[in-house]
Parts: C-alpha cells; sequence; structure tokens
C-alpha cells in the first residue's frame, strides 16, 4: 500500500498530542479565542434560525460588526489572513475547484430525472460571489485562524469544516456539500494564505450545485429556518 499522504500522517501526532486531555487544556489556555469563536457561531446560527424581520436584522448586522471587530483586534496580520497575496498559489486553488465543479455538473446530469436544479440570474450571481467571499473570510480570516491557535495547523481543517458544515443544518445535502467543501477550502487556505481565489471557487462551486443538483433537495440553497420554511 502506498505511504500515507502529508495531510493525514500529520494528524496522528504523538500521544500527547492527541489525548483529550491536551485537546482540553487547549479550549481552557485560550479562552479569548474560544469565545470570539462562539460569539461568531451563536450569531451566524441565530440569524439563519430567525424569521426575516427587525430580530434577523439585529443577528445579521450584530454577526458582520464581531466578525470585523474581531478580525481588526485579532493577532495576525493581513497577510496571515489571506488579504495581501491575491495570486499566491492560485493556480493550487483554481484547479481543484474547477475539477470539483465539473464532478457536481456531471452528478446534476446522472441525477437530472431527480429534478431540474434553480440556476441564479446574473444579476444575483454576482451578488453570491460577495457572499462567497465573506464566507471564506469568516470561516478562514476568523474562524480557522483562531481554532489553528488551539488545536494546531491541520487538526483544525477539520475542526473549521465541522462548524461550516454546522451551519448549513438542516438541509443534508448542504451539510454534507459543507463539509467536504470545508475541508478543502481550509486545507487550501493552510497552504496559500490566499483568501480570493477561495472566494472564486467557492462561488463557482455554489452556483454549479444550485443549477446541477435538484432543487428540491436543496431549497433555493437555503439553510436554517428557510429550508423548513420553503419546504412546508
Amino acid at each position: 500500500m502506498a505511504e500515507k499522504s502529508d495531510f493525514f500522517s500529520s494528524f496522528e501526532g504523538s500521544p500527547e498530542e492527541g489525548s483529550s486531555t491536551t485537546g482540553t487544556l487547549r479550549w481552557l489556555s485560550q479562552p479569548r479565542y474560544v469565545a470570539e469563536i462562539a460569539v461568531v457561531l451563536g450569531l451566524i446560527l441565530a440569524a439563519a434560525w430567525t424569521p426575516q424581520g427587525v430580530l434577523n436584522e439585529f443577528f445579521r448586522i450584530a454577526a458582520a460588526a464581531c466578525v470585523v471587530a474581531f478580525a481588526i483586534t485579532g493577532k495576525w496580520s493581513p497577510s496571515e489572513m489571506g488579504l495581501t497575496r491575491p495570486l499566491a498559489g492560485t493556480l493550487s486553488i483554481v484547479i481543484p475547484g474547477v475539477l470539483l465543479c465539473a464532478v457536481i455538473a456531471l452528478a446534476g446530469v446522472m441525477l437530472r430525472f431527480a429534478g431540474a436544479g434553480h440556476a441564479l440570474p446574473w444579476s444575483r450571481s454576482w451578488q453570491y460571489a460577495f457572499w462567497a467571499l465573506a464566507q471564506q473570510f469568516i470561516l478562514q480570516s476568523v474562524l480557522f485562524l483562531r481554532l489553528e491557535t488551539i488545536f494546531g495547523s491541520k487538526p483544525a481543517v477539520i475542526a473549521a469544516a465541522s462548524l461550516f458544515a454546522f451551519v448549513h443544518l438542516p438541509s443534508p445535502v448542504l451539510t454534507v456539500l459543507a463539509f467536504c467543501g470545508g475541508m478543502v477550502f481550509s486545507e487550501l487556505f493552510r497552504r496559500s494564505r490566499n483568501l480570493y481565489p477561495l472566494g472564486l471557487i467557492h462561488a463557482a462551486l455554489g452556483l454549479t450545485i444550485a443549477a446541477s443538483l435538484p432543487d428540491h433537495w436543496l431549497h433555493h440553497m437555503r439553510v436554517g429556518i428557510g429550508y423548513l420554511i420553503l419546504h412546508s
């Protein structure tokens, strides 16, 4: 059998590094970052699970404000947050993204019997592209960097992907795809520290998923209470 890849072998670590006690101590030793992760995640979930209205708008604004505040007051430089080198590792990020889009499009062709997708018009597609970049900023420049400080670089990939999947509940398809995508996005960010191509492939993947997979599975790519309201 071939040798294990660097990505997977690095998770094994020493017995001390992998122990639950060490993991707990890491959480306890970084209370600020634990609190910031909890606040951002909690506000995002609150926004996702409250109906449209004043309260929902409050949670959205509060989440955005906290993301910006934590990014500014954090210990990481703009370069470490992936904001200063737009060309770094671009090909190594874009090529896997194109391949993943092709796989999803092919899956959509094979699943056409289950229903049509929901392609977004251009007037909304470019808006989604900005939202995709914003999601990557939250996931990588805020959550991943803090998880990396707590757990170490490569375990943070799994932790970030898990949080990314969690906020896509209760959509089963998007939750699974978000975990897989979060693993890819976070690993590519870990290697390149470049946010911009990640936003690009995130947008491309999201639009491909919406157009290719049956919309009655995805409910217009909604999550949280929006998924349940559209389903009802």
